[in-house]
Protein backbone atom coordinates (compact mmCIF):
# COMPACT_ATOMS: atom_id res chain seq x y z
CA UNK A 1 0.00 0.00 0.00
CA UNK A 2 1.22 3.58 -1.49
CA UNK A 3 2.82 4.87 2.17
CA UNK A 4 0.68 8.00 1.80
CA UNK A 5 -2.21 6.51 1.94
CA UNK A 6 -1.72 3.90 4.60
CA UNK A 7 -0.30 7.14 7.01
CA UNK A 8 -3.83 8.76 5.93
CA UNK A 9 -5.85 5.84 7.21
CA UNK A 10 -3.88 5.68 10.26
CA UNK A 11 -4.51 9.47 10.91
CA UNK A 12 -8.19 8.74 10.13
CA UNK A 13 -8.86 5.80 12.85
CA UNK A 14 -6.99 8.32 15.05
CA UNK A 15 -9.88 10.59 14.74
CA UNK A 16 -7.28 13.39 12.95
CA UNK A 17 -9.56 14.20 9.97
CA UNK A 18 -8.15 17.12 8.80
CA UNK A 19 -4.21 15.96 8.94
CA UNK A 20 -5.43 12.72 7.67
CA UNK A 21 -7.26 14.52 4.75
CA UNK A 22 -3.89 16.51 4.23
CA UNK A 23 -2.48 13.31 3.85
CA UNK A 24 -4.82 11.67 1.39
CA UNK A 25 -4.42 14.89 -0.92
CA UNK A 26 -1.25 14.37 -1.81
CA UNK A 27 -1.72 11.41 -2.92
CA UNK A 28 -1.57 10.87 -6.87
CA UNK A 29 -4.19 8.09 -7.51
CA UNK A 30 -3.09 7.40 -11.13
CA UNK A 31 -0.02 5.31 -9.34
CA UNK A 32 -2.62 3.44 -7.56
CA UNK A 33 -3.82 -0.54 -8.21
CA UNK A 34 -7.82 -0.39 -8.62
CA UNK A 35 -8.35 -1.48 -4.69
CA UNK A 36 -6.07 1.32 -3.68
CA UNK A 37 -7.93 3.77 -5.73
CA UNK A 38 -11.43 2.65 -4.25
CA UNK A 39 -9.80 3.27 -0.31
CA UNK A 40 -8.93 6.48 -1.27
CA UNK A 41 -11.89 7.26 -2.33
CA UNK A 42 -13.47 5.95 0.52
CA UNK A 43 -11.49 7.44 2.97
CA UNK A 44 -11.48 10.98 1.29
CA UNK A 45 -15.47 10.83 1.53
CA UNK A 46 -15.28 10.15 5.38
CA UNK A 47 -12.99 12.78 5.85
CA UNK A 48 -14.56 15.87 4.08
CA UNK A 49 -17.90 14.18 5.80
CA UNK A 50 -16.36 14.38 9.53
CA UNK A 51 -15.19 17.89 8.87
CA UNK A 52 -18.17 19.19 7.46
CA UNK A 53 -17.36 19.54 4.14
CA UNK A 54 -20.51 18.20 2.88
CA UNK A 55 -20.14 19.13 -0.92
CA UNK A 56 -16.62 17.70 -1.42
CA UNK A 57 -17.97 14.14 0.48
CA UNK A 58 -20.54 14.15 -2.15
CA UNK A 59 -18.31 12.68 -5.31
CA UNK A 60 -16.74 10.52 -3.18
CA UNK A 61 -19.08 8.81 -1.50
CA UNK A 62 -21.10 8.42 -5.13
CA UNK A 63 -18.15 6.58 -6.61
CA UNK A 64 -17.84 4.08 -4.01
CA UNK A 65 -21.35 3.55 -4.08
CA UNK A 66 -21.29 3.42 -8.43
CA UNK A 67 -18.23 0.78 -8.46
CA UNK A 68 -19.67 -1.27 -5.60
CA UNK A 69 -16.46 -2.79 -4.47
CA UNK A 70 -17.14 -3.43 -1.51
CA UNK A 71 -20.54 -4.59 -0.47
CA UNK A 72 -20.39 -3.21 3.25
CA UNK A 73 -18.32 0.60 2.43
CA UNK A 74 -21.14 0.89 -0.53
CA UNK A 75 -24.02 0.30 2.56
CA UNK A 76 -21.94 2.49 4.72
CA UNK A 77 -21.38 4.98 2.09
CA UNK A 78 -25.00 4.78 1.28
CA UNK A 79 -25.83 5.99 5.01
CA UNK A 80 -23.41 8.91 5.18
CA UNK A 81 -24.96 10.22 1.94
CA UNK A 82 -28.39 10.01 3.18
CA UNK A 83 -27.19 12.01 6.20
CA UNK A 84 -25.13 14.28 4.03
CA UNK A 85 -28.65 14.72 2.26
CA UNK A 86 -30.82 15.48 5.84
CA UNK A 87 -27.77 18.03 6.90
CA UNK A 88 -28.69 19.57 4.13
CA UNK A 89 -32.09 19.38 3.96
CA UNK A 90 -32.29 17.36 0.83
CA UNK A 91 -35.10 14.58 2.14
CA UNK A 92 -35.97 12.99 -0.70
CA UNK A 93 -32.67 12.00 -1.92
CA UNK A 94 -31.84 11.00 1.77
CA UNK A 95 -34.59 8.81 1.61
CA UNK A 96 -33.70 7.10 -1.97
CA UNK A 97 -30.60 6.30 -0.33
CA UNK A 98 -32.36 5.32 2.72
CA UNK A 99 -34.59 2.72 0.73
CA UNK A 100 -32.41 1.29 -1.19
CA UNK A 101 -30.25 -0.20 2.39
CA UNK A 102 -33.43 -0.94 3.45
CA UNK A 103 -34.40 -2.93 0.22
CA UNK A 104 -30.79 -5.07 0.83
CA UNK A 105 -32.79 -6.33 3.89
CA UNK A 106 -30.34 -4.27 5.98
CA UNK A 107 -31.78 -2.70 9.05
CA UNK A 108 -30.37 -0.77 11.90
CA UNK A 109 -31.21 2.06 14.54
CA UNK A 110 -28.72 4.52 12.51
CA UNK A 111 -30.94 3.79 9.00
CA UNK A 112 -34.55 4.14 11.11
CA UNK A 113 -33.20 7.63 12.50
CA UNK A 114 -32.09 8.90 9.24
CA UNK A 115 -35.28 7.96 7.85
CA UNK A 116 -37.35 9.17 10.25
CA UNK A 117 -35.65 12.92 9.93
CA UNK A 118 -36.11 12.93 5.93
CA UNK A 119 -39.37 12.13 6.41
CA UNK A 120 -40.18 14.77 9.28
CA UNK A 121 -38.80 16.91 6.88
CA UNK A 122 -40.87 16.39 4.09
CA UNK A 123 -43.56 16.63 6.55
CA UNK A 124 -44.79 13.13 6.66
CA UNK A 125 -45.75 12.80 10.37
CA UNK A 126 -47.51 9.93 10.91
CA UNK A 127 -44.42 7.82 9.38
CA UNK A 128 -42.08 9.46 10.82
CA UNK A 129 -43.46 9.32 14.66
CA UNK A 130 -43.82 5.57 13.24
CA UNK A 131 -39.93 4.70 12.71
CA UNK A 132 -38.97 6.62 16.07
CA UNK A 133 -41.38 4.08 17.91
CA UNK A 134 -39.70 1.18 15.84
CA UNK A 135 -36.29 3.05 17.02
CA UNK A 136 -37.73 3.03 20.68
CA UNK A 137 -38.62 -0.69 20.68
CA UNK A 138 -35.33 -1.36 19.56
CA UNK A 139 -33.48 0.52 22.01
CA UNK A 140 -35.91 2.79 24.50
CA UNK A 141 -33.02 4.97 25.51
CA UNK A 142 -32.11 6.17 22.27
CA UNK A 143 -32.09 9.68 22.55
CA UNK A 144 -32.23 10.75 19.23
CA UNK A 145 -35.45 9.00 18.88
CA UNK A 146 -37.14 10.16 22.12
CA UNK A 147 -36.31 13.70 21.38
CA UNK A 148 -37.73 13.08 17.48
CA UNK A 149 -40.92 11.23 18.63
CA UNK A 150 -41.07 13.78 21.51
CA UNK A 151 -40.97 16.97 19.58
CA UNK A 152 -43.15 15.09 16.85
CA UNK A 153 -46.19 14.39 18.88
CA UNK A 154 -45.88 18.16 20.89
CA UNK A 155 -45.58 19.80 17.34
CA UNK A 156 -48.45 17.76 15.73
CA UNK A 157 -50.61 17.78 18.51
CA UNK A 158 -50.66 14.43 18.78
CA UNK A 159 -49.70 13.66 22.56
CA UNK A 160 -48.56 17.08 24.09
CA UNK A 161 -48.43 15.17 27.89
CA UNK A 162 -46.40 12.45 26.20
CA UNK A 163 -43.84 14.19 23.51
CA UNK A 164 -42.63 16.57 26.70
CA UNK A 165 -42.01 13.44 28.77
CA UNK A 166 -39.73 12.32 25.91
CA UNK A 167 -38.40 15.19 25.11
CA UNK A 168 -37.68 15.82 29.08
CA UNK A 169 -35.81 12.04 29.09
CA UNK A 170 -33.83 13.01 25.91
CA UNK A 171 -32.28 16.35 27.56
CA UNK A 172 -31.18 14.51 31.27
CA UNK A 173 -28.93 12.47 28.73
CA UNK A 174 -27.79 15.41 26.77
CA UNK A 175 -28.26 18.41 28.79
CA UNK A 176 -26.09 20.68 26.69
CA UNK A 177 -27.62 20.09 23.86
CA UNK A 178 -29.62 22.63 22.01
CA UNK A 179 -31.53 20.83 19.72
CA UNK A 180 -32.80 19.06 22.45
CA UNK A 181 -33.62 21.99 24.81
CA UNK A 182 -35.08 23.64 22.15
CA UNK A 183 -37.30 20.71 21.59
CA UNK A 184 -38.10 20.77 25.85
CA UNK A 185 -38.74 24.46 25.52
CA UNK A 186 -41.00 23.85 22.53
CA UNK A 187 -43.03 20.60 24.19
CA UNK A 188 -43.29 23.33 27.84
CA UNK A 189 -44.82 26.02 25.67
CA UNK A 190 -47.40 24.13 23.85
CA UNK A 191 -48.24 22.62 27.06
CA UNK A 192 -48.40 26.17 29.09
CA UNK A 193 -45.57 26.09 31.06
CA UNK A 194 -44.47 29.58 29.40
CA UNK A 195 -42.03 30.06 32.30
CA UNK A 196 -40.52 27.27 32.13
CA UNK A 197 -39.88 27.58 27.79
CA UNK A 198 -38.46 30.84 27.87
CA UNK A 199 -35.64 29.66 29.93
CA UNK A 200 -34.94 26.34 28.38
CA UNK A 201 -34.48 28.91 25.43
CA UNK A 202 -32.58 31.10 26.37
CA UNK A 203 -30.09 28.57 27.40
CA UNK A 204 -30.71 26.95 23.98
CA UNK A 205 -29.54 30.11 22.53
CA UNK A 206 -26.18 30.59 24.52
CA UNK A 207 -25.13 27.21 22.90
CA UNK A 208 -26.43 27.81 19.80
CA UNK A 209 -26.82 31.63 19.04
CA UNK A 210 -26.91 30.72 14.85
CA UNK A 211 -29.69 28.42 15.00
CA UNK A 212 -32.66 29.95 13.36
CA UNK A 213 -35.41 27.67 14.49
CA UNK A 214 -34.57 27.70 17.94
CA UNK A 215 -35.10 31.58 17.88
CA UNK A 216 -38.62 31.51 15.64
CA UNK A 217 -39.99 29.38 18.46
CA UNK A 218 -38.39 32.00 21.15
CA UNK A 219 -39.88 34.69 19.44
CA UNK A 220 -43.29 32.74 19.41
CA UNK A 221 -43.49 31.16 22.58
CA UNK A 222 -42.44 35.37 24.09
CA UNK A 223 -45.16 36.90 21.77
CA UNK A 224 -43.12 38.54 20.02
CA UNK A 225 -43.01 39.22 15.82
CA UNK A 226 -40.69 36.97 14.05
Amino acid sequence: MERSLREGIRLFCLKRWDMALAEFLQINASQLDTKEVADLSYYLGLCYTKLGHFDDALSYLEQVVSEGYSPFRVRQCRITLAYIYTMTKRAEMAEFEIAKILKSGYESVIVYAIMAYALWLQKKYDPAIELYRKILSMDADNVTALNGLGYLLVDTGIDIERGLKLCKKAVTYKPNSAAYLDSLAWACFKKGEVSEAKVLFRKAIELAPKQTEIRIHQHIASGENI
